[in-house]
């Protein structure tokens, strides 16, 4: 019997599995391929898209295929003008699919099951439709997420999620379900909201970690975290219990003995002598009256004294400057009292060695000016940078300027927090001296340089999305969780060279006072704060949000120079959103990504929960980070190449 050299055997079993496996990987991809015309050819749509039957189908619109272009593992279609029902034996032909997208459509009807029982479906995105009827019971163990808000799905919830070990985040809000919400304990879920239903019974123990507002508008819905559920347990009566009769069945009363009779009371002594009890308490009073008058007199001479020598004081400081008040330089050193230089406070830690005078020779740049003081960059006589702020309008004595600047000198230890490395007080001037961010703001970045074609790609607008709120989120946690930001905007978050958000400006709030708010900062302020001056976390969220929404839509919160009207960025997003026009939202720089109006979709919702009218309503900052977090991690794993998203046409269409 002839042998086969090891090789040629080799090759011939690679030819035996080509031949083997390639018919079915053509039927897969045609059957792929019939299960997209059969969804296409039932489902009617408003706005034109064409699939050309004469290529292959991994090059039409809003279709992934697998890096061996085997298989279809995504489908995108969101916001295209889709109505009418999904037909059964269409899209849930597609047993390879991992990501479904066809939010922000008219699809109504039942949601097919053999959609949800795909075996390997992971996102399903079909929010802000008009699909009614039940959740499908069979759902598929490799979800991740799932958001099907703003429909009108109804009937249970479906126990089966309980099975769904992979899940981190369930939208099922602004819907009509209705019944207890199933006891599921899903480590892995970080994000979820089931408010405007009309569920009811108490929360399972193991959703009372997430806030208020994943619950709120289910008025038959209690527990944890909202009202506790009223108990059942007998309550107690309201009337005092009455002690038993003695003698129940006597009806005359007892007679009394004229030594039964209570005996009139003993006059105390002090009233026997009340005549000269009075004569005393007058002296007293006499008395009391001359020392009072006498320490009146007392303080009226220490204020005068003081009052004298502080106008010697004042005369003499006139006296010394030549008289009259004395000019006021133009740079940061104005205000340095001569017997206090050299009091630079230095925090554990900074590498910086300089003293006051090395820091008023240094040339001075002016970089911007803002509510809480004007902001300059020094450039020290060895080479160093450094950032220095000169506050204004500070409302607080040394001490507390000196316990507030120790809680910033901590805050700051965070890679996300702009260092603050030395401070110096006097009565006339304070300053703030920072680590020099060469990179500059994000305002900046994103409002003065686009002639220079110097945008941001999403993945850097994320990035500095999640450095942002890691750092607010920080700045919270400090102080027993009592510090606030109270100024968070574009222009006071920084860049890092690898496109971080760094937070400056940090904790400077509570020795301001409330400043007046300028035009360019108002479109950050919380509805509350305008009202009150009182500036929370919340609101602090609120602002953050706005933030969100200034880096997902490109526009600034405020009108350009010249326009003294504040545009309401919020205000206009939930118009645009609220027509059902979402894509019309984001930033036209974005369009020439791929594959990305998923995540933008998702931190869209994050913006519009942080900018939520009601404060409580407002999700925490660590939730916010985690969320973020997961759509990082989402985006990584479904974002083409670089290379891909090169070769796009900056004028194509959102998919």
């Amino acid at each position: 019997m002839m042998k086969l050299h090891p090789v040629a055997a080799l090759l011939a079993l690679s030819l035996f599995l080509f031949f083997l496996l390639f018919p079915k990987v053509i039927a897969d991809l045609s059957s792929d391929r019939q299960a997209l015309l059969n969804f296409a050819s039932a489902v009617p749509h408003l706005r034109k898209f064409k699939w050309n039957t004469n290529s292959s189908i991994c090059a039409w619109h809003g279709v992934s295929c697998s890096l061996d272009g085997s298989r279809v593992v995504a489908l995108r279609l969101p916001g295209i003008g889709l109505y009418g029902s999904i037909p059964d034996n269409s899209i849930g032909r597609l047993d390879a699919l991992t990501t479904l997208s066809l939010h922000s459509n008219r699809l109504s009807g039942n949601l097919p099951s053999d959609i949800t029982s795909l075996p390997s479906l992971r996102f399903i995105f079909l929010q802000q439709n008009q699909f009614s009827g039940e959740i499908p019971s069979p759902l598929s163990l490799q979800l991740n997420f799932i958001d099907l808000s703003f429909n009108s799905f109804s009937g249970k919830i479906p126990t089966t999620i309980q099975n769904l070990t992979y899940l981190t985040g369930l939208n099922l809000q602004n819907n009509l379900f209705a019944g207890s919400i199933p006891n599921v304990n899903l480590p892995r879920l970080t994000q979820l909201n089931m408010s405007n239903n009309q569920l009811n019974g108490s929360i399972p123990p193991s959703l009372a970690k997430f806030p208020n507002s994943s619950f709120q508008g289910n008025s038959l819905l209690c527990g944890q975290p909202l009202t506790q559920c009223p108990s059942f347990a007998p309550s107690p009566s309201p009337f005092p219990s009455i002690p038993p009769s003695p003698s129940p069945l006597s009806l005359t009363p007892p007679s009394r003995s004229p030594s039964s009779r209570p005996s009139s009371p003993a006059i105390p002594e002090k009233q026997k002598g009340k005549k000269s009890l009075s004569t005393g308490v007058i002296i007293g009073i006499v008395a009391g009256g001359v020392g009072g008058i006498l320490g009146i007199a007392v303080l009226i001479f220490l204020c005068c004294m003081k009052r004298y020598y502080t106008k010697s004081g004042v005369q003499q400081r006139k006296d010394f400057n030549g008289g009259g008040s004395p000019k006021q330089p133009e740079d940061f050193s104005s205000g340095v009292q001569a017997a206090e230089k050299n009091k630079l406070v230095f925090f554990e830690g900074c590498s910086f060695n300089f003293d006051l005078e090395d820091l008023l020779r240094a040339s001075a740049e002016v970089l911007g000016k803002g509510c809480y003081g004007t902001t300059y960059k020094a450039i020290l006589e060895e080479g160093t940078n450094v950032v220095v702020k000169r506050l204004k309008e500070v409302v607080v004595g040394k001490r507390e300027f000196d316990q507030q600047m120790e809680i910033i000198g901590t805050v700051a230890q965070h890679r996300n927090v702009v260092a603050l490395r030395v401070y110096y007080f006097s009565k006339d001037e304070k300053l703030l001296i920072y680590d020099h961010i060469p990179a500059g703001s994000l305002s900046t970045r994103m409002h003065s340089n686009r002639d220079l074609g110097r945008t941001l790609d999403w993945e850097s607008r994320l990035r500095i999305a999640h450095g942002a709120a890691s750092g607010i989120a920080h700045i919270h946690a400090v102080a027993g969780g009592k510090l606030i930001h109270g100024n968070i905007k574009s222009s006071n978050v920084l860049l890092t060279n690898d496109n971080s958000g760094c937070i400056s400006d940090v904790g400077l709030t509570p020795l301001m006072g409330f400043p007046t708010i300028p035009s360019r900062s108002a479109g950050y302020r919380a509805p509350e704060v305008i009202e009150t001056k009182k500036c929370t976390q919340k609101s602090d969220i609120y602002s953050f949000g706005v933030l969100l929404l200034e880096l997902l839509t490109g526009k600034a919160p405020v009108q350009p120079p010249g326009h003294d009207e504040v545009a309401d960025l919020p205000r206009w997003v939930q118009s645009v959103v609220r027509e059902e026009w979402t894509a019309e939202v984001f930033d036209t720089e974005l369009i020439k990504f791929q594959n990305i109006e998923d995540e933008m979709v998702q931190m869209l919702q994050i913006a519009m929960a942080c900018v939520a009218n009601v404060p409580e309503s407002r999700p925490d900052m660590n939730q916010v980070v985690q969320i973020i977090e997961d759509i990082q991690q989402f985006d990584s794993g479904n974002r083409p190449s670089s290379e891909d998203n090169k070769s796009r046409s900056p004028t194509s269409p959102i998919p």
